[in-house]
């Protein structure tokens, strides 16, 4: 896709804003996981593009599982999710790492945080690229932000509209129409 033809897109974090501050989450987990041997969870479908590149610079042994949660019609909340992928690693007494796109709502975060709970895990590092944090309340910490966003709606760098423009390298706010 020809993103420069299309106007319904403006640039909102370059792909090389975004590698750098991958390098910087990269950094810390490496850091906090120096010793240990964790099991980083993506979630379905929108994280696997950061998933992939922050997995890339970890500087310590892990595991890799993904699950799948969907509370989204299009650009509005559904109030409800539905769980369609879960997690075929035992996670009882091991370090887990949630790794997720964007936190809007919480809805979805909070399902999985309380999901994987329920596996006894020895503890939970939520980690996601966007939050809007001024849409949430959570029982519990985010542990790591990429980058903080309003209310505007991005896709690009594995977040979608409707499964498109996930394949795009930056990312980008949608016009409002």
């Amino acid at each position: 896709m020809n993103t420069k033809s299309n106007k319904d897109l403006n640039i909102y974090f370059s792909k090389e804003i975004i590698n750098s501050r991958i390098k910087q989450i990269a950094n810390q987990l490496s850091n906090k996981f120096t010793n240990d041997y964790p099991v980083i969870i993506g979630v379905l479908n929108g994280s696997f593009i950061f998933l992939a590149d922050l997995v890339r610079l970890f500087e310590f042994d892990c595991e890799i599982d993904f699950i799948k949660a969907n509370s989204y019609i299009g650009k509005k909340s559904s109030g409800k999710v539905i769980l369609d992928k879960d997690v075929s690693i035992d996670l009882k007494d091991r370090r887990v790492v949630l790794v997720e796109d964007i936190i809007d709502s919480g809805l979805t975060v909070e399902f999985l945080y309380e999901h994987i709970l329920s596996f006894a895990p020895k503890d939970i590092t939520i980690v996601t690229l966007l939050s809007k944090k001024n849409n949430y309340k959570l029982n519990f910490d985010v542990d790591i932000i990429g980058f903080e966003i309003g209310s505007d709606f991005v896709v690009g760098y594995g977040l979608d509209l409707n499964q498109r423009y996930r394949n795009l390298g930056s990312l980008y706010r949608k016009k409002k129409n």
